[in-house]
């Protein structure tokens, strides 16, 4: 026998909870001509009479009983899930995880996280600070922060932040003592702070660009970190030569704290980007803060 359509159940419940086919017609939208279409053809398919029916009235026969018994719960569930699908929309809630590194917090989530967390108060967001570059599937993230060029060709990336680029950062005391780097190799007999990034197994290779032309330079020091934070304030305390995120520095070379130098050869980075698993299910939460977050030119 032919499984019934849920659609057909759907009708005869209607009906019978209503025992009328004019209000149940209502209910549902449809005209009354075409539910009783619906309920003939399921009592067809099922070879059994479910209602019974006169002039005045429609109620249950036996078998249209035990049916309504049998699945009138199940019905009643998936009415409850859809109420609360809808409801979501209107009020949408639930909790999104983020991974990203620290400069990516500071400069882009954090400023469009504010407001967005005030004007949906049922959303939580839990960011997860990491400068590695973690499996977001395996660490079950509904997305992830990188810079442009970093984000995977299987993931859908969404730009929300704009360029910006490092910068060669020291005391000016500092210099004074161990003089001027005039290009990326001298950074070789400077005491330089290190950054340490577990992905890649060891400290960060300092990356400059000029003419087209590209340097990575591995450079030494007494100090490391893994974050940007101790590097500046070490920088600042006379400790080396930093490199890190301009946008850091810029008030401090203002007003002389620190001295910048090498900038033709500092490049631009593609800005971070929002990613995540092209073939993830989106929650109507996750699709307003994608929204929140888009950078708007």
């Amino acid at each position: 026998m032919p499984r019934p359509d849920i659609n057909d159940l759907l009708a005869f419940t209607a009906v019978a909870r209503e025992r009328s086919f004019t209000r149940a017609a209502a209910k549902l939208g449809v005209s009354q001509s075409a539910l009783s279409h619906t309920v003939r053809r399921l009592e067809t398919a099922l070879d059994v009479r479910l209602l019974a029916r006169t002039t005045r009235s429609v109620a249950p026969t036996e078998a249209g009983e035990r049916l309504i018994n049998g699945i009138g719960h199940h019905i009643e569930g998936i009415d409850r899930e859809i109420e609360a699908l809808t409801a979501g929309r209107d009020k949408p809630s639930g909790t999104l995880r983020i991974n990203a590194g620290e400069h990516a917090v500071r400069t882009v989530l954090w400023p469009k996280l504010d407001a967005f967390l005030g004007k949906y108060p049922d959303i939580k967001v839990e960011v997860h600070l990491d400068n590695s570059l973690a499996d977001i599937v395996a660490g079950r993230y509904d997305a992830g922060v990188r810079l442009g060029e970093e984000v995977a060709g299987d993931m859908i990336a969404v730009r929300i932040g704009p360029d910006w680029r490092m910068a060669v950062v020291a005391a000016p005391a500092y210099f004074e003592r161990r003089g001027t780097p005039r290009s990326p190799h001298d950074l070789t007999q400077h005491n330089c702070i290190n950054l340490r990034l577990e992905t890649y197994g060891g400290f960060y290779a300092w990356e400059f660009e000029r003419d087209g032309r590209k340097l990575n330079v591995r450079v030494d020091g007494q100090l490391a970190f893994n974050s940007s934070v101790p590097i500046l304030a070490a920088a600042l305390a006379g400790h080396g030569v930093a490199f890190i995120p301009e946008d850091m520095v810029k008030t401090h070379v203002a007003e002389g704290r620190l001295r910048q130098v090498l900038t033709r050869w500092c490049p631009s980075f593609a800005g971070y980007h929002l990613y995540y698993p092209s073939r993830r299910q989106s929650s109507h939460a996750f699709q307003l803060l994608v929204d929140a977050l888009r950078l708007r030119r």
